[in-house]
């Protein structure tokens, strides 16, 4: 079995039941993946599979710390998914800025942020795509994000904080991209 067949698997089989919009959620950011895949090369599979598990971490069942990335990310290296594929999950969308808020550095250091290409697409496709699953812009999805969690939460804190770091990998991805169509 490929990995992207194992990450739909084991995706689909611990969100889907309990959490039918997450899943939804994570197969478009899968599908911005697949449309993304120029700018990470042979990394393409991994980065569909680091997209569809993403939130993996948000399954009740899975949750240790409270914090989705790093209970993904214990989750996925419990089962012996491949270590990149861990260390993505734990680090998806700006992650140590939200760990830092929660006290939970130090948990999530246990894991590499690797600010790569493919991190970066996988940050791109997240926060490019709607709860639902459906395409949307940084901005708009920033907007619901805040709207979501109201304006004390400690995600809006996060999000707000975290903008600029994300808009930049958003931008490095869309260069890349460019770059390899005009090489197409």
């Amino acid at each position: 079995m490929s990995l992207v067949s194992w990450a739909y698997q084991t995706s689909e089989r611990t969100l889907a039941p309990v959490l039918p919009r997450r899943w939804s959620h994570v197969q478009g950011v899968a599908a911005k993946a697949r449309t993304v895949a120029a700018a990470v090369g042979d990394d393409a599979p991994l980065l569909e599979a680091a997209a569809v598990l993403h939130d993996i971490g948000y399954a009740p069942d899975l949750a240790r710390t409270g914090f989705h990335p790093l209970d993904g990310a214990l989750f996925l290296r419990s089962i012996d998914a491949p270590e990149r594929l861990v260390h993505l999950v734990a680090h998806h969308s700006c992650a140590i800025r939200e760990a830092r808020l929660r006290g939970l550095e130090d948990e999530l250091s246990e894991f590499l942020d690797e600010s790569s290409p493919i991190r970066d697409a996988l940050w791109f496709c997240d926060l490019t795509t709607t709860p639902d699953g459906e395409p949307t812009t940084f901005d708009d999805r920033v907007a619901e994000i805040k709207q979501r969690y109201g304006q004390h939460h400690l995600v809006t804190s996060f999000i707000a904080e975290a903008a600029p770091d994300l808009r930049a990998a958003i931008f490095r991805t869309s260069k890349r991209l460019r770059s390899s169509s005009e090489r197409s």
